[in-house]
């Protein structure tokens, strides 16, 4: 493991994550195996997240699209919260929201769209100005 992996995964963690409500998933890996909580960890932030290809806001907009469509809203929830912390606008959110129900159908968005005004009022971005 190279310790630049390792600093990767802090800094985007940090970026994504920081003042994030909720337990994050890798506390719960944590909880059940450490070494392969640490693993995913160094992988999935350090290594897919950290990719200069895109950047995070892109990033965060299509993995809150996935999300909706799946309608994996508890993970939804800790996405949207890094989707703001990169710099994603709520108006930004929504549209990308609004955009997947020709895929997912409306009740994945209505539902997504509810994660999303609960993230907002647990921030205190909620209501939105018109």
């Amino acid at each position: 493991m190279s310790q630049e992996i390792v600093e990767k995964t802090r800094k985007v963690a940090a970026l994504y994550f920081e003042g994030v409500q909720g337990e994050k998933p890798y506390e719960l890996w944590k909880a059940f195996d450490k070494d392969l909580a640490r693993d995913l960890s160094l992988f999935i932030t350090g290594q897919m997240y950290a990719r200069e290809k895109i950047p995070h806001k892109t990033r965060q907009l299509i993995t809150v699209a996935a999300l909706t469509v799946l309608s994996r809203l508890e993970e939804l929830k800790l996405h949207l919260q890094a989707a703001l912390n990169v710099g994603c606008t709520p108006q930004e959110i929504a549209e990308t929201i609004f955009q997947t129900f020709t895929y997912g159908g409306m009740p994945a968005t209505n539902a997504a769209l509810k994660t999303l005004k609960t993230v907002l009022e647990e921030r205190g971005q909620w209501p939105l100005a018109q």
